[in-house]
């Protein structure tokens, strides 16, 4: 049988068991080491022989399993998830918040603001936008709810933040797409930084909106708060401002690289915690113990997505679907409004480190062929991926959020909450298109 037929057949076996929930790093190693057996054993012209295959698709899993897994620069993945517990444990995070929720208390809607701005910190610390919906859930949400702001307010600000860990350095969905496409993550990261600041002000201003057009959402805080208070709340957050400063400015001087930024701030969390005696030894277990099941999971589903790249590699079908394309004579932008739209689509029912795993194959070539920057296109891309976390049916960051919460919050409350946010998530996505030089302008002026 031909292997472009057998590619094929692997694309619809692979999208059939993704439907039918089947976790997606089992689904892309079964599917790329079953075809790679058939193609080796069934050769053009040739009888099946199954003995002649097992050979090939050993090797394939092998290979590229081990090449993946001792990548220099994979190892920040768990570092910057690791540095992300320890800051939670140690109530850095949770420091940000409170600060920024002092000085903002006598705006409208303060909270819900000064939640977006924490979830901004926590994840320029962690780089994980599910960790962040869900640490900061269990803080900013409770202490809505207690100032009797909307539900759909309370819940769907926290649940938008937590996109921001996509896109604000360091971001793990930056890190995979750069060891897959072979780009710099130091130069991802970087181009990251506006366009995450950008999503940022854009949530911020939809809250304030809102709250305009809508005040009983958000009822005055009646608090008084004084210089001191509000600057001694500041203080106290130093070394959220301390590792968010390294981390940036480490990587924009050129001091560091993204990796030895990892290990710093792991260095100067674990530092911080058992000088100030925020960490106990337990404390470090649960961190290392929740960091080894999370980078785990990212792991076998990145080791799956290599495999599969592998397959479809040698299938030729991604050769095959670029032809296509050039030779129907597409406009460029015919092409990208039908990524976007694919990655809109796919956002809405599969996780987004799936999403990506799975079109990268397939995008990379043709982006290539079309001659666009692959670091302008990666913050594209992650930016989709960012407004899949939170779109229905699957949208993660919503079930995050409603899993902490009061039961008496449904889903369907917190993505009507949601939906307001979408409209300058959108917004954001068309001015990053547009305008490429929002998210080159960092990575350019310093390489």
């Amino acid at each position: 049988m031909d292997i472009g037929t057998i590619g094929l057949y692997g694309f619809c076996a692979a999208f059939l068991l993704l439907a039918l929930r089947v976790p997606i790093a089992f689904t892309l190693v079964a599917v790329a080491t079953a075809c790679t057996l058939v193609a080796y054993s069934w050769r053009p012209g040739a009888e099946f022989d199954l003995d002649r295959g097992f050979g090939p698709a050993l090797g394939l899993v092998q290979s590229n399993a081990y090449k993946f897994l001792h990548s220099y620069d994979l190892s920040m993945v768990p570092m910057f998830i690791l540095a992300g517990h320890l800051a939670f444990h140690s109530e850095v995070t949770t420091r940000i918040y409170f600060a920024v929720r002092i000085w903002l208390s006598r705006v409208p809607g303060g909270l819900a603001v000064a939640s977006l701005i924490g979830c901004g910190g926590f994840s320029a610390i962690t780089g994980s936008s599910m960790a962040c919906a869900s640490s900061m859930g269990k803080i900013c949400v409770p202490e809505m709810l207690k100032y009797r702001y909307s539900p759909q307010l309370a819940t769907a600000s926290v649940a938008v933040g937590g996109t921001l860990g996509a896109l604000i350095p360091p971001s793990v969905l930056f890190i995979i797409y750069g060891l897959f496409t072979e780009t710099s993550v130091s130069r991802l990261f970087l181009a990251g930084v506006l366009p995450g600041l950008l999503s940022l002000v854009g949530f911020i201003v939809t809250v304030l909106i809102w709250v305009t057009l809508r005040p009983d959402v958000a009822p005055k805080v009646e608090e008084t708060i004084g210089k001191r208070e509000r600057f001694e709340a500041l203080l106290r957050a130093w070394p959220a401002f301390v590792l968010i400063g390294t981390i940036i400015g480490g990587i924009y001087g050129g001091v560091f690289t993204a990796t030895e930024v990892a290990a710093i701030s792991v260095a100067f969390m674990l530092t911080y915690g058992l000088v100030w005696r925020t960490l106990t030894l337990r404390v470090i277990f649960q961190a290392l113990k929740d960091t080894a099941s999370q980078t785990a999971a990212l792991f076998l589903i990145a080791v799956g997505a290599k495999i599969f790249v592998s397959f479809v590699s040698l299938s030729g079908v991604t050769r095959d679907f670029a032809d296509f394309i050039s030779h129907n004579g597409f406009s460029d932008w015919t092409i990208l409004l039908a990524i976007v739209v694919l990655f809109l689509i796919m956002g809405m029912f599969l996780d987004p480190l799936g999403t990506m795993l799975l079109t990268l194959p397939f995008l990379i070539p043709l982006v290539e062929g079309m001659g666009m920057d692959l670091i302008w296109f990666g913050v594209v891309v992650v930016k989709l991926l960012e407004i899949g976390l939170i779109t229905p049916p699957v949208g993660l960051n919503v079930f995050v959020i409603n899993s902490v919460v009061t039961r008496e919050i449904k889903v369907h409350t917190i993505f009507l909450g949601v939906v307001k946010f979408l409209v300058a998530d959108l917004i954001v996505l068309a001015l990053l298109i547009a305008f490429p030089i929002i998210s080159l302008l960092l990575p350019t002026s310093m390489f």
